[in-house]
This record gives C-alpha cells, structure tokens and sequence, in this order.
C-alpha cells in the first residue's frame, strides 16, 4: 500500500500543525517551510484554498492517497447522513489506522 514518505516536518509546518504528532523539529521552527516562511506576512486565504488544506491534513494524517481518499469520499456521500463525519468514521476504521491506534 502506498503512503507519502517524503519529510513529514517539513508538511506539519507548511499546514502549521502537528498532523504526524509530536516532533522536536516542529517545536523548534514553527513558521512555514521554503525561502520566505519566517516572513509574517501572509495574504489571506481563500475559501477553496482551506477546504483544500483540510483535505490534504486528513489525507496525510490517515496516510491515505488521493484515490483511496476518493473512493472514500464517494462512499460516504452515498450513505445518508453527514458525509464529513462519515468519511472520518471510515478513515479511522480502516485496519492499519486501527493497528496503529493500538500501538
């Protein structure tokens, strides 16, 4: 099953979150990564540009790709109900979520 393994930091800082947990690196640097991330000034966000971080947070935190996370979300909105909410229950009942969550 693939997964990103690229330098799960360096994305923990671009969303300004801890997604992967805990990290001695983020701590330490908690502005966004690139030349010009220690900079404060950043222009506001549009309304796609946060429903698309929040995509992508979910997507690397359950370690899920894009089209396992759109057969996902397809499932989910034929179920009748909230499809966020749904489409959480079903990335956390996924078995390497479940294994993970036990330790």
């Amino acid at each position: 099953m693939a997964r990103y393994t690229g330098p799960t930091t360096k994305k923990a800082r671009a969303f300004g979150e801890p997604i992967f947990g805990y990290d001695k690196a983020y701590e330490k640097r908690k502005y966004p990564p690139g030349q010009h991330g220690a900079m404060k000034k950043r222009k506001q966000r549009t309304d796609y540009a946060l429903e698309l971080l929040e995509k992508q947070k979910a997507k690397y935190t359950y370690g899920v790709l894009e089209k396992q996370f759109r057969n996902l979300f397809e499932k989910a909105a034929a179920k009748s109900g909230v499809t966020g909410e749904i489409l959480l229950q079903l990335l956390e009942s996924r078995l390497d979520n479940v294994v993970y969550r036990m330790g």
